[in-house]
């Protein structure tokens, strides 16, 4: 009877661990216009040496007003793909190059601005269910998802949507600007959508995980694992490692403030969908936006949830110790 009772009580642990394991990785798509700034590519790469976090499931590109078209975006994202040895791991797929309300017409065409990319999102998340959502992480417009959620409802209940972007609860800011059409048609659906804010020049938002120049010189150089064919960058010149891009993208960028710095604003995103607890968050009832400002509807059943007051430390700690290699 000993025997017997002591196979019962081990078996179920077992399992239990089992079933664990299987849900560790964070299954995601990542949405990125990446061509438009340099946190994108600090982002793609913080994502790709936090593969045992994350179960990437595909590149998504779009494209906005300062990063050319959409192969700009692509061929950005591609680079970052080969630096950081992650090209033939994960699929990169265009999607849209115009906006939600432009494209949403020809959604029933076959070969419709950003099916690619859309077409996937829907494949995807039609694998998830409610319980066991898709983690869609888009850090430029919303097209590519608007388009996806159009296109097939269905997906709504199997995704949660974490979206870089806006200055909540002030009006502005470049990912919202791109489409703000997109955005609001997400917040009049039961989509779970939750707001990683930006907030420029304020310290409650992703505006406030920056590096200076100096850290720039002394952390960025060093970091990710050295590859065997060359890159060539967005400016010129040939890199083996990520970390030798990434001071060429800061080299050829503008740093504001004193010291003078830069956000890594996507990076940021990343990081609290790794751990929630470098950054705060609350739910309120889904605003909309009314000729660029956010109308408040506080009597608005439906709810959503906003990202705030991030931990740089924290979070810029984490993503040196992921791209750090050891010889």
């Amino acid at each position: 009877m000993k025997f017997i009772l002591k196979l019962f009580i081990i078996f179920p642990v077992i399992s239990i661990c089992i079933n664990c394991t299987s849900r560790e990785k964070i299954a995601i798509i990542f949405d990125t216009d990446a061509n438009n700034e340099i946190d994108d590519q600090h982002a793609l790469a913080y994502l790709f040496f936090n593969s045992n976090t994350f179960n990437i499931k595909a590149i998504t590109v779009n494209s906005t007003i300062n990063g050319g078209d959409i192969d700009l975006h692509y061929d950005e994202a591609k680079r970052i793909m080969q630096l950081c040895n992650w090209e033939d791991k994960t699929l990169l797929l265009k999607g849209a190059n115009s906006n939600f309300k432009i494209i949403e017409a020809s959604l029933n065409t076959p070969d419709f601005d950003g099916y690619k990319a859309v077409s996937f999102i829907i494949e995807e998340a039609l694998k998830f269910n409610p319980k066991h959502k898709l983690v869609v992480l888009a850090v430029g417009k919303l097209t590519n998802v608007a388009l996806a959620v159009k296109k097939e409802p269905l997906i709504i209940p199997n995704i949660r949507l974490v979206w870089l972007g806006s200055n909540y609860p002030e009006p502005g800011e470049y990912n919202l600007k791109n489409d703000i059409y997109s955005m609001n048609f997400l917040l009049e659906t039961q989509i779970e959508f939750e707001i990683v804010t930006v907030r420029y020049g304020k310290s409650s938002g992703t505006d406030f995980v920056k590096v200076s120049k100096e850290e720039v010189e002394a952390n960025m150089p060093s970091l990710g694992n050295k590859i065997k064919i060359p890159v060539i960058g967005r400016h010129g010149g040939e890199f083996f490692t990520f970390g030798k891009y990434a001071k060429s993208l800061f080299d050829n960028t503008s740093f504001y403030g004193n010291p003078p710095s830069r956000s890594l604003f996507d990076m940021a995103a990343v990081a609290i969908v790794k751990n929630p607890s470098w950054a705060q968050s609350s739910e309120i009832p889904s605003p909309i936006m009314i000729d660029e400002n956010w109308v408040e509807r506080p009597n608005n059943y439906r709810k959503i949830k906003i990202w705030e007051n991030f931990e740089r430390e924290l979070i810029l700690k984490d993503f040196y110790n992921s791209l750090t290699i050891v010889k």
